[in-house]
């Protein structure tokens, strides 16, 4: 069981910048940015695949160039930073997690691929 904790949501304005942060206290190999913004589906933002020798990251096309991932891996820690950040960007952003690669972007992308979920937090802009 994997338990998931995201942190460094908030206020910020048209244009600023804000960087989240996952903590997952168990092994993943694939874990994902989410965010729900009312009246619409949870979508996709950003996806980071890590194994032994490997590593990739997903970035959705709709902020793709504003948004990035990395890992800290010796803390077990996904950083979603985002950049320029719009009033559309406003939602509660989770981080999930699943222990295998489930392939492709659209994919790693996709919530109904991941197990496990934080609670959220959220970002207003």
């Amino acid at each position: 069981h994997v338990q998931l904790v995201e942190s460094g949501g908030g206020s910020v304005q048209s244009g600023g910048s804000l960087r989240l942060s996952c903590v997952a206290s168990g092994e993943t190999y694939c874990v994902g940015w989410f965010r729900q913004i009312p009246d619409r589906e949870r979508e996709g933002v950003a996806a980071y695949y890590s194994a032994l020798v490997t590593a990739s990251s997903s970035i959705a096309d709709p902020v793709q160039g504003r948004f990035d991932v990395s890992l800290d891996k010796a803390n077990n820690t996904l950083y979603l930073r985002m950049n320029s950040l719009k009033p559309e960007d406003t939602g509660m952003y989770f981080c999930a997690a699943v222990e295998k690669d489930v392939g492709t972007k659209l994919l790693r992308l996709r919530p109904s691929s991941y197990t496990f979920w934080g609670q959220g937090t959220q970002v207003t802009v």
